[in-house]
């Protein structure tokens, strides 16, 4: 999916306001998703942000914009040969303006005023544009794989054609040289029964028939063939269902079968070749084509299979006891007991077995969700009440087993493999004798459960004093007395290991929990400062603060009670929030820094510069810093263009009296362009990580 905090949005948007522009950012931004937004002031700047290398995402226009008429906007972005998304953004909507949007090309509308419909149309819209670039990868591959298949197909000496109703479309070479025929154009649109001998033919007819209604194939086919001079010879021919340039077609395999050859034998030996020979039971490569099938049958026709993975636990313990030159016949006990337990698997059952690794077995049965858990239930029993005797010794011992409920949600192999294998090893690490299958169907209701978890942590970590803090140092590049750090979040985890505060933030302001949070920070700040107030090496700190407690009347006052009963001066504390957060909450921020600034309390202005018009801002109120977005230092001792952003943002923000933080530096190159640019501070983990101790030397 293409909405991931990992990915940025590139976004196109087309206002007459610089405000709508930013409104719009910020609500994608709080939302969680990142943007990268351009915002052309005329259609020559559109054309251009449009045939630029790296592809734009989407375009939000505003139906009523002035100096760039939706109508000409809707023209170049139908009109730029990409695929671009384009949404008519409104105030509201009527049957007339939603004909008209969409007449004019537009794939959804976005309503200003409602901000959840705002924000599933932008995503909605995204994840589609995601799901074509896939299906466009995909078809490239394909088409390379098919390229690939059919160099295969022509250099293999097996003779294949290809049968689409009945006539040849494709053959090679090998099959061209079995029947006497010099090339294709022989061939071509040829009956595949005028190759079948008239004693056969009959029998054959009815067989392609059921094929064409969608009959399985049988596995292996003997006939009479016949070669293009009328010679006959007896032959093995073998089905399967395949595409060829876009059309369903058959694949089939012709192959000699020598007069003397004993029919029965070559079953037996076809047998022998999907068979472990230490167990019987299916081998891996057997397994895996009925894994296969079910994989598509569950694709195509929504049926459900249950697929688990099994291995005996304390296998290095159990080999001690019995030898190894017992395992092959242990292995074969095993296979035994589950076939006992499953009741004649690969018969009338339905149910696959077969040895799958060294000492894992696997298990595909039909059924649903009930029917997979109450098969592993039995395969779990089964084993503590065997005593496997072998050789000269006996043992006994439980399993771990790992499943997933195969669905048309997880109809792809890889994936139930990875799930299945990741099941019975979770299975095993926590102690062996269990079971994990994995069930689709039940991830709602875990991830429900998930959440309330988490809930209910964070409610004890507020109640209790369960959050910490990690702290990073913010760098003079002039040498300016004091410590400056930036505090870091972090819960305290149950192995000892502490959580970022990523893990958790969207759930803490999805139930409310933000503001307790952000108070808890601040107090704890206050505390650590007004401890190192009077020490040699005192600091001040910055924390991060979200938008709940921008909109918290009574956070002046918390903070002005906590600072005089420690008896701290407020300029030790700085309050951090993100550009894009103050862009929407400006009245809330003015107040904020108005009441702050009594106690001479600062404000941070982070992720400052890649808004569309970020010194607006400054024009309203006066933060104490700047902290440059770390897209900025991606790159910058090579990077002209961010070199001359830092510097233009740098020069400004002096001219108004406010420092600048570089955060994010990478390397050491970076810092000769920052001394150069004017930054005050500088930050990143190329400096020094965040830890839990306030010990940086900023002295040295």
């Amino acid at each position: 999916m293409a909405t991931t905090k990992d990915v940025a949005l590139r976004l196109i948007i087309v206002t007459d306001q610089v405000n709508d522009a930013e409104a719009m950012v910020s609500r994608l931004r709080n939302s969680g998703i990142a943007v990268r937004p351009i915002r052309p002031e005329s259609l020559d700047e559109l054309a251009q942000a449009l045939a630029q290398q790296q592809p734009v995402d989407m375009v939000l226009a505003d139906y009523t914009c002035e100096h760039m008429p939706f109508e000409q906007v809707a023209k170049m972005v139908m009109g730029c040969g990409k695929d671009v998304p384009l949404l008519a953004v409104l105030d509201g909507v009527t049957d007339d303006i939603l004909e008209n949007v969409q007449a004019l090309g537009a794939q959804a509308v976005a309503l200003r005023e409602r901000p959840q419909q705002f924000l599933k149309n932008v995503m909605t819209e995204w994840n589609d544009l995601d799901a074509r670039r896939s299906q466009r990868r995909l078809e490239a591959q394909m088409r390379e794989t098919q390229r690939r298949c059919d160099m295969l197909i022509d250099s293999s000496r097996e003779p294949i054609a290809y049968i689409h109703e009945g006539m040849h479309i494709r053959a090679n070479q090998a099959y061209l040289e079995m029947f006497g025929f010099e090339s294709f154009d022989d061939i071509e649109g040829m009956s595949l029964l005028d190759l079948v001998a008239p004693a056969n033919v009959g029998e054959f007819r009815d067989l392609l028939k059921k094929l064409s209604k969608g009959e399985a194939p049988p596995p292996r086919y003997e006939l009479t063939a016949v070669d293009s001079e009328g010679g006959e010879f007896p032959a093995v021919m073998e089905f399967s269902a395949a595409e060829y340039q876009g059309e369903a077609c058959l694949q089939v395999i012709f192959r000699h079968q020598a007069v003397e050859a004993d029919p029965e034998l070559e079953r037996e030996l076809a047998r022998l070749r999907e068979r472990d020979q230490a167990t019987g039971l299916l081998n891996r490569q057997t397994f895996l084509k009925h894994l296969e099938d079910a994989v598509v049958d569950a694709g195509k026709n929504q049926a459900q299979y249950g697929f688990l993975l099994l291995e005996p636990d304390s296998w290095q313990r159990t080999l001690q006891g019995i030898g190894l030159d017992s395992v092959d016949q242990l292995l074969k006990a095993i296979a035994d007991l589950l076939r006992e337990t499953l009741g004649n698997p690969d018969e009338d059952t339905g149910i696959r077995l077969g040895r799958f690794s060294d000492h894992g077995f696997a298990v595909l049965a039909p059924g649903d969700h009930a029917q997979t858990q109450a098969l592993a239930d039995r395969l779990l029993a089964a084993f503590p009440a065997r005593v496997f005797t072998v050789g000269d010794g006996s043992s006994t011992f439980s399993v771990s087993i790992g499943g997933v409920q195969i669905s048309e949600k997880t109809a792809s192999v890889s994936p139930v493999l990875s799930r299945a294998s990741h099941g019975m090893q979770s299975a095993a690490s926590t102690g062996g004798n269990r079971i994990e299958v994995f069930d689709p169907g039940a991830i709602d209701r875990a991830e429900a459960e998930r959440i309330q978890a988490w809930v209910n942590r964070l409610r004890d970590a507020l109640e209790n004093d369960h959050f910490l803090f990690h702290y990073q140092p913010v760098i003079p590049l002039l040498g300016a007395p004091g410590g400056l750090y930036e505090t870091f979040l972090r819960l305290e985890g149950d192995n000892g290991e502490s959580v970022t505060d990523m893990s958790f933030l969207q759930i803490a302001e999805e139930h409310g929990l933000l503001g307790d949070i952000d108070r808890w920070a601040i107090g704890r700040a206050i505390e650590v400062a007004a401890a190192r107030a009077n020490s040699p090496k005192p600091v001040r700190l910055l924390v991060r603060i979200t938008q709940a407690s921008l909109t918290d009347e009574g956070l002046p006052g918390f903070i002005e009670g906590l600072l005089a009963q420690h008896g701290l001066d407020g300029s030790s504390l700085l309050l951090q929030v993100p550009e894009s957060t103050v862009f929407t909450n400006l009245a809330d921020t003015q107040t904020l820094t108005s009441a702050l600034g009594k106690h001479r309390c600062q404000l941070v202005l982070e992720r400052f510069g890649a808004g569309l018009d970020s010194f607006q801002l400054l024009t309203h109120f006066t933060p104490g810093f700047v902290k440059l977005d770390p897209i900025f230092m991606e790159d910058l001792a090579k990077n002209t263009t961010n070199q001359q952003k830092v510097q233009e943002i740098t020069h400004k923000a002096r001219d108004l009296g406010i420092m600048s933080i570089a955060d994010g530096v990478q390397d050491a190159a970076s810092m000769t362009a920052l001394f150069s640019s004017g930054v005050d501070y500088v930050q990143g983990d190329f400096l020094a990580q965040a830890g839990p101790d306030l010990n940086y030397d900023f002295e040295s």
